[in-house]
């Protein structure tokens, strides 16, 4: 696939905050065009009624969720709740590029969706986080693409060098992460109100029930090359977007807080989309805010004896629609950076 002409892409549970932020990075992409817009329950509502930036696309109106409102197209994205995206991409074609936004295809082992999800499995697809070693080959030949999850983003990405070089013991990993109320998507629920949510911070599916548990031990223990555990707990926070989380492991003996900085550096020091920020600079939210970027630091605490690893990312772009248009550039032959930026919003 060259970028000689624009590639047609379809998106699925385009109403959705994440869907909708792939139609937005769409927009301002050189090489993909904005193709057929896919909502179920809003199938005939204007595009604008639920985005209201998307102003170039106010004459588009969202078509109902099933294969003939797709069409032909080149590369699909579903951004769909866990559990709708299997029967729909068993049906598209073999040759088609397929991003799932979604949680069906990143778990390998039916066990741990039934465990965690419950329902059918869908089997497992390409894992799309191309900075992890020997990914993006993979993430280049292949036809089908699991999307990362948002918290599972910069916790792996963190974390993953360390293990790898052996700085931090696999057995005890404690993950505690702030996500922005975007996260728990579009459906209405009384704990994303306003009146809610604003003023408080609060937990939810504590005591390793999140379903984004398996997916991090699934990429960390690929890392470390033995079974990894880990204790994860998510925070609400009351803002739109972003996540912070704070990721910490045991030390191995005697190892220092250069020596994690520096295999951080040496594995994403030519990574455009993984930022070491420099000794003393910690990540923070509003850095990462609009563009698809990990910003990621570290220290080792000697007086505990644990490495802490603290990420950033905004949640509806690395941690979602972005990561989806990084993959869908690898996949097709496309520049990997086109239509994305690492420039941040804040403040």
């Amino acid at each position: 696939m060259t970028a000689s002409r624009p590639v047609v892409a379809a998106v699925v549970g385009a109403s959705g905050y994440a869907g909708g932020e792939v139609v937005r990075l769409l927009l301002g992409h050189p090489s993909l065009e904005v193709g057929p817009l896919l909502a179920a329950s809003n199938a005939g509502s204007r595009v604008t009624e639920l985005h209201p930036g998307l102003t170039a696309l106010a004459d588009r109106v969202f078509a109902a969720t099933d294969l003939d409102s797709i069409g032909d197209v080149d590369v699909v994205f579903l951004a769909l709740p866990y559990g709708e995206s299997g029967a729909l991409a068993a049906q598209l074609p073999t040759e088609t590029v397929v991003v799932d936004l979604g949680a069906d295809h990143r778990l390998e082992h039916g066990e741990s969706w039934s465990r965690y999800y419950g329902g059918a499995w869908s089997g497992s697809w390409t894992y799309g986080m191309p900075e992890l070693p020997g990914h993006r080959d993979q993430v280049a030949s292949a036809r089908r693409i699991a999307n990362p999850g948002c918290y599972p983003t910069g916790v792996i990405l963190g974390l993953a060098p360390l293990l790898a070089a052996g700085l931090v013991e696999p057995d005890d990993v404690v993950v505690v992460a702030a996500s922005g109320t975007t996260g728990a998507g579009r459906k209405p629920s009384d704990s994303l109100l306003a009146s809610t949510v604003m003023g408080q911070l609060s937990t939810y599916k504590v005591g390793g029930t999140h379903q984004h548990t398996p997916e991090m031990e699934q990429a960390l223990t690929e890392a470390a090359g033995t079974p990894v555990t880990v204790s994860f707990t998510p925070m609400l926070v009351p803002m739109p977007r972003g996540i912070l989380a704070t990721t910490t492991a045991r030390l191995a003996e005697g190892v220092t807080t250069e020596e994690l900085h520096e295999a951080l550096h040496a594995a994403y020091s030519h990574e455009l989309f993984v930022s070491v920020l420099a000794p003393g600079s910690w990540p923070q939210t509003g850095a990462t805010l609009g563009a698809n970027t990990v910003h990621l630091q570290v220290a080792a605490d000697r007086h505990s004896g644990r490495a802490v690893v603290v990420s950033a990312i905004d949640n509806l772009v690395k941690g979602a629609a972005g990561a989806a248009v990084q993959n869908a550039n690898i996949a097709l032959g496309l520049p990997e950076s086109a239509g994305l930026t690492v420039i941040g919003l804040a403040p």
